[in-house]
């Protein structure tokens, strides 16, 4: 069953305001932003595959709970998630459940992160805003864990062109269920609806580095 409507509007378009959410779903989106993103900066190989590999399980995490805040059921109750808060590589059947459960994210929906995903790839502030934004949800109660990790975020997104599909990808997604779970809580707090906010929606580009993971969990292909 949708958990949103659908509201026309004559200069944005399309706009999707989500019905209130449980507090058992919010959890699962708040909970979701919990990576363990590094906090060290190598210019070695290993450090930009371990970005690239969270930024893979940020996004697919991301989606999969995006898909259960706008109607799908989840898998089981909180308890039984363990596996969707692991932070080892994206492998196997895990790595199925997740993927699966991405392709459940209905297409306005999905429009929402792809608005946010072609703004930061098409502003020269994307790295400004997804690294301070993944780290510090991330890591909400050590201020100075989150800054060495915005710092190793940042000076990823900068140095290596290749990882910025990657790492606004993973922004993209995360910041969609968090401003899900707030027009939500507006809709429960006045009874109306609230569109969920995203950023000017840009051109689908294809720059370098647009993995096939990307590919698959946003629909380009």
């Amino acid at each position: 069953m949708e958990a949103y409507q659908l509201r026309e509007d004559p200069q944005l378009g399309c706009r999707v305001c989500p019905l209130p959410v449980s507090e058992e779903r919010a959890e699962l989106m708040t909970r979701s932003h919990h990576v363990a993103w590094p906090t060290w900066l190598d210019q070695g190989p290993r450090m930009l595959r371990d970005v690239l590999e969270l930024c893979r399980l940020r996004t697919a995490r991301g989606l999969a709970v995006l898909s259960w805040l706008s109607g799908s059921e989840p898998p089981g109750p909180p308890a039984e998630l363990g596996w969707l808060w692991s932070s080892r590589r994206l492998t196997g059947q895990r790595q199925e459940r997740l993927y699966a459960a991405a392709a459940a994210v209905p297409e306005p929906v999905l429009g929402l992160v792809l608005a946010n995903w072609t703004w930061a790839l098409g502003t020269c502030h994307g790295g400004r805003v997804a690294a301070p934004y993944l780290a510090g949800t991330a890591y909400p109660g050590d201020g100075s864990v989150a800054a060495a990790a915005t710092m190793t975020l940042y000076q990823t997104f900068d140095r290596h062109p290749e990882s910025r599909p990657a790492i606004a990808a993973a922004w993209a997604a995360a910041r969609a269920g968090a401003d899900w779970c707030r027009a939500a809580e507006l809709h429960a707090a006045y009874g109306t609806q609230t569109p969920v906010f995203t950023y000017p929606r840009g051109t689908s580009p294809i720059p370098v580095g647009v993995r096939p993971w990307i590919e698959r969990l946003f629909r380009l292909r």
